[in-house]
Order: structure tokens, then sequence, then C-alpha cells
């Protein structure tokens, strides 16, 4: 008998959940590739397991699709909150990732609010490579792509991410920069590359080339670096609204420096693993 999965989705960036709780789970790169393969194998942007943690109510890794495993993913997060507290019937889930311990609170229904943390703005916590400003991180890559933008900002919510700020969405060259700049020796694990419009204050339409997994229809530590990236730059306020290509999350930058993301999250089917 194979081991039984979720698929789930927070806007449209969809995972397959595994609980492991009863037998331990450590898929290969390979196997993981298999599993996100959306033409052979389930298809997914990443791979969740559940498992149970000392004093918290879950622990939780995280894979991309090319078999990589990550400590962050929100939306993920956001998912798992969800499925932890249907379980429990609380109303809160705490859940220890690589990257620290998440609370995720009921937000109404299907929605779910995740405290991501405090964003992480030093070089070094990105990480990158050298000593450099993260509000503008100046790139020294050549193409008439790059020449149009203007010098991103970088910002660590537990993942690296930098924000092009770009003027119209529509013609930014998300799928020509983003796996350039993905891979470039300045970010040693690679980075998350987000591209943001500031429509208000307190609006942002964003999508991001996700590190291992490429364009996505949602990303929540990057919606959540395009806020922090956007206020330190005096763009927006503290609280916006993000567009993504699967909906809108809201995002605050709390006075205690933490990062509240709120969004749905959804069960689409429940299968077992080949």
């Amino acid at each position: 008998m194979g081991r039984p999965f979720l698929k789930m989705n927070g806007l449209g960036n969809d995972f397959v959940v595994v609980e492991t709780r009863s037998q331990p789970f450590a898929p290969s790169a390979e196997e993981v590739r298999a599993i996100a393969d959306r033409a052979a194998g389930i298809g997914c942007d990443q791979l969740i397991a559940v498992e149970p943690g000392e004093g918290v109510d879950a622990r939780v890794r995280f894979w991309n699709a090319d078999g990589e495993e990550v400590s962050a993913c929100g939306n993920g997060t956001r998912c798992v909150g969800w499925l932890v507290m249907q379980a429990s019937g609380k109303d809160e889930a705490v859940i220890e990732t690589k990257a620290g311990r998440l609370v995720a609170t009921r937000a109404g229904e299907r929605l779910v609010s995740v405290d991501m943390g405090k964003p992480r703005l030093a070089w070094s916590e990105i990480p990158l490579a050298e000593e450099h400003d993260t509000n503008l991180l100046g790139l020294n890559v050549a193409g008439s792509d790059f020449d149009r933008l203007e010098p991103p900002a970088a910002v660590s919510m537990g993942n690296p991410h930098v924000v092009f700020f770009v003027p119209d969405i529509e013609t930014a060259p998300v799928e020509m920069v983003g796996p350039v700049v993905e891979r470039l020796d300045m970010f040693p694990e690679g980075v998350n590359v987000g591209f943001a419009q500031v429509k208000g204050r307190d609006r942002i339409r964003l999508r991001v080339w996700e590190r291992g997994a490429g364009l996505t229809k949602a990303c929540g530590t990057g919606a959540c670096a395009a806020l922090v990236a956007a206020a330190r730059r005096g763009l927006t306020d503290r609280a916006a609204t993000l567009e993504l290509d699967g909906g809108e999350l809201f995002v605050a930058w709390r006075h205690d420096d933490h990062v509240i993301m709120t969004g749905p999250a959804a069960v689409d089917f429940a299968g077992e693993l080949p």
C-alpha cells in the first residue's frame, strides 16, 4: 500500500503533503522530482512532509520541485497550519521549520494567518557572497533585459529573495531575468526573484521566479519579502494586499518587526504515493 498524501494549494501554489507520523520519510532528490513531475507524477511546486515534533504541533520539511530541500515556504506553512488546526480543533498551530518556529492562526473560513517572524536584512543573513547594501543591490549582469531594471532589494524570510520594482508587471522580463539571477554567484544558496509593481500605498502586484521551482502562481515568502522591500524604500505603507497570479494575500510588517501573512488554504484531493 502506498503512502497517503493530500494535494493542497495556497493561491494555486500547489503542494503534495505527506504525513509522516507513523513511518519516517526521507525522499531522495530523484524521488522528489518524480512526485513533482506534472506529466509522469502527481505534480506540485513543493513536496511537504509533516511529522510530530517536541513541544510543537508539527514539524515540517519542504522540498522544491527540483529535489532540493528548502527551509521556508509561506503558502505551504499556511496549508499545513490549516490541516493541523482542522485535526486539533484549535485556532492556533505552532509549526517547527528549518527557518524557525512559525505560528498559524485561523483568520476566517479557510483563511489562515501565519506569523513568518522577522525579516533578515543583513547581507550575511540573506546570504550574499560578500558585503552589499541589501536595500539597493548592485547586480553586475550585462544584457538588455537587465539594463532597464532598477537595482533590486534583498530580504530573507528564512529563504533568500531579491525584489525588482518595475513600472509594469506585464512587460517585466520575469522569465528572462529570473533564471539568470537565481544562479548568480552573489547568492551562494540561490535566490527567489520577485518582480513587484507598486499600485498604491496598500497594493502591490507581484510575480515570483522561485528558486528550484520556476514561475509559480503564488509565493508566500516572496509576498512577505516584497512588502518589506517596498516599505523599506518608502514605496508603500507597512501593510498591503499582494496581488499574485493565483489570487491575493494580505501582508503586514508589524511594529514588533514580525511579518504576518494572511490568505487561503485549500485541499484539492487525496491519494496514495506510488
